[in-house]
Order: C-alpha cells, then structure tokens, then sequence
C-alpha cells in the first residue's frame, strides 16, 4: 500500500454512507479485485473501508465478506484478496482429484438413472469441499460485531436463493438501527452471518450442491434475484459503486449459430440470465426512475417517496472474458478437462460458461490485471464517485446506463 501524500482522497461522508454491491461470477470474481485495488492505491495507508455497507451475491459474497471483517483497513482486506486470487487453482474450489470427479459423476449419473442419493448425500456435478474449508481459513466473520461496533462497518449483506420458498434472501449483519423488509420474492433477513452463509450463495445449481442454513436449503444468491441494487438501499446507502460480472453479448451471440446450441452454450446462457441480466435490468430501471426525478416539479417530487441515488458500475465486457478463457482453458485440471469436455465448453460457444470455473492462476491473475486497468481507466470517475462535491446533478441524471457510467438513481422503495 502507499503511503499517505497530496493524491490520496479525503472521503467524504455528509452525502450519506457508499454501499459496494459485488456481483456473482465464480472465477469471473477476480475482477473485482483488481478494480478494489486500484481503488485502494487511492486512499491513505490504513484508511477504513470507503464502503460502509458491503452486499456480496455468489462469488461475490466471499469477496464481499473478506472486505467487511477488515473494515477498518480497506488495503488489509484487498492485500488478502489479492493474495488469495493471484494464487487461486481449482484444488481450493472443488475437488479436482480423479476419485473425487469420478465420484461426483458416478453419484450424478445414478441419481439421474436410479433416483439415488437423494435422501443421504448431496448431489451436484462437482465436490466444493475445499471451498468450505478455504473460507474459514481466510474469513474470520466473529470480527464482524467489532467492525460494527467500532462504527467502520454498518452492513454486511449476503444474497442466497431459498429452494423451499422460492424467493430471493438477503441475510445481513449490522447496525440495530436497521430493520427488515419483505418485497415480492425477496426479504432481508437480520442473522449472526455463518460459512454456510457464504457456501449457500455461491453453491451454482447443479455445479454445486445446495447448502442446508438452519433447516432449510439455499442456493446461489443470484437465482430469482429480481434486484441486486436493492438490498443496499433498504441498508441506507445513498450512493453505490456495483462491480459486475460481464456485461454486453458476449462473441457467440453476435453470429448466428447455425449447429445445435452445446450442453455449456445452454448454461452459459442461464448463467448469464442469473448473474448479469437481472442487474442489467436493476440498473436501467433505476436509470429510468432518475430521469424521472430529474424532470419531476419540486411540489411534486415533495409528495413522493422517490430520491436520486448517485451509482456508478464498472464491469467487464464479456467478449473481453470469453478471449480469456479460451486462451486459459487449458491450464484446467486434466481431470475436469476430461469431465466437461463433451459439453462443448471447450468450444467457442462454451466459453461463457468456461469463465466461471477457471480458478487457475494465470486466468484470475488475467482478470485482476483488466479490472485494475479498467479501473485506472476511470479513475477520475472514481474520485469523483468517493467524494462528491454535491448531490448528484440533473446532468448526470442523463447518462447512459447502457455504457455502465456514473448516474443518479433510484427509490426508497427498493
């Protein structure tokens, strides 16, 4: 980390508390910490997190559960991220041994065919054990309430997927003053955050198993998560800086594709409708309810319960995460190479879905050097979104969400 000097920020908290919203992913996660980073090189040397409310979904769940036990030190927390990341292999996800992808396959196939397991073992195309055992080694969640207390944290929020009920869960620990909401398919839900938190919301469906949280069973936070924004803004975030998993039609999409579509080209794109279009369609609707504070009369915007919330989105394009792949896919565990091979992943249609599941160093080191670049790239806007001079301004309100750029946004409904 640097040292404090003359370019480093001074945060500027009277515009009310910025919230980090961090996106799921799995390997595509690695982006995230090169822009954290390039943010970090923008503060004092120790400085605490400029994020008082942190929301994590899937992989970015256990990003976002890193960085809010070392509120107190925003490099601290990034520097272990980093370290993590930059050294990554599939072994510390999922089991990449030849017993245990035999096995996950064997218990597939006779599920499928038998009706199998279903009572006494979890059944999933992969083994996320090492996954379990890497959080609790990394993430010491019991600092949590001394973050908390200590006034460097106001809210930490985790999104899983409820199997039994159907709908969207964001578990959060933080401050007494918040309270929980219920919406249609989602709720936010107060609770001392587990591992189990943090397994259920990046537990893929039928990648990896679904993840038992006092009784019942959750999946990957990004299923039927109708709005990521959201839970930032019932934890009282006035500005908010989300950090994407891709974002545009990735290079199988812009041809037509004459074949029959491939077993990784169908997940991909359900992968995609999780982890990108729901907050695509978040943020542009929260563009639209800008506008329409922008344009609103002063008697009549009194009356409503609508307020402009400044946001900004840095995310990577997902041509630019498909090239990766491909150029990466073979540092993959021989064993998984041999496991996924007949889906087509290693196809250029299936390397959408191949960006998820490198954990491999060289391509997460990949993608740490583009979100830092990218972020560099904005590094004005940054600074800009860290210490707003005033409330967001009518002419930002008209900035396009379709290039991702800063814009105000949104409802106090949530």
């Amino acid at each position: 980390m640097n040292g404090p000097d003359q370019s480093h920020l001074e945060i500027d908290t009277s515009t009310g508390p910025a919230a980090l919203v961090l996106s799921g992913g799995g390997a595509r996660a690695a982006y995230q910490i090169g822009v954290l980073r390039a943010i970090s090189e923008m503060l004092p040397n120790r400085h605490s997190t400029p994020f008082p409310i942190i929301c994590g979904t899937s992989a970015g769940a256990l990003n976002a559960a890193a960085l809010a036990t070392c509120a107190d030190s925003f490099g601290t927390g990034v520097d272990k991220l980093h370290e993590v990341w930059a050294n990554f292999s599939s072994s510390q996800v999922y089991r990449t041994d030849w017993q245990g992808v035999l096995g996950s396959a064997f218990r597939w196939i006779s599920n499928l065919a038998l009706g199998m397991f279903n009572k006494t073992v979890p059944v999933s195309l992969l083994n996320n054990s090492p996954l379990g055992e890497l959080l609790r080694e990394i993430i010491d969640l019991k600092q949590l309430p001394r973050m908390i207390d200590a006034g460097h944290l106001q809210a930490l929020c985790i999104t899983a997927c409820s199997y039994s009920r159907g709908d969207s869960v964001n578990f959060y620990q933080g401050a007494p003053h918040l309270t929980d909401w219920h919406r249609a398919r989602r709720r936010g839900r107060r609770t001392l955050l587990s591992h189990e938190h943090l397994m259920a919301s990046s537990a893929i469906p039928l990648i990896f198993p679904a993840v038992d949280v006092a009784g019942e069973y959750y999946g990957d936070g990004a299923l039927r998560q109708l709005a990521p924004i959201s839970p930032a803004l019932h934890l009282g975030a006035s500005r908010i800086l989300v950090i994407g998993a891709g974002t545009g039609a990735g290079s199988a999409a812009k041809s037509p594709v004459m074949s029959y579509p491939s077993l990784a080209q169908i997940i991909g794109h359900i992968m995609s409708s999780s982890f990108v279009d729901s907050l695509e369609m978040d943020l542009e609707r929260m563009h639209r309810i800008n506008h329409t504070v922008s344009i609103l009369p002063p008697e009549r915007l009194a009356t409503t319960s609508l307020k402009p919330v400044n946001y900004m989105v840095i995310s990577p394009q997902l041509d630019k995460l498909e090239v990766l792949a491909a150029q990466y896919a073979h540092t993959l565990p021989a064993s998984i190479q041999l496991f996924v091979r007949g889906s087509g992943m290693f196809k250029k249609s299936g390397s959408n879905l191949l960006s998820y599941l490198i954990f491999e160093a060289p391509f997460t080191k990949a993608l740490i050097e583009l979100g830092y670049s990218e972020a560099k790239e904005r590094e004005v806007e940054l600074k800009a979104f860290l210490c707003p001079p005033t409330l967001a301004s009518e002419e930002s309100a008209t900035s396009t969400i379709l290039n991702f750029r800063r814009s105000p946004q949104q409802e106090t409904g949530a």
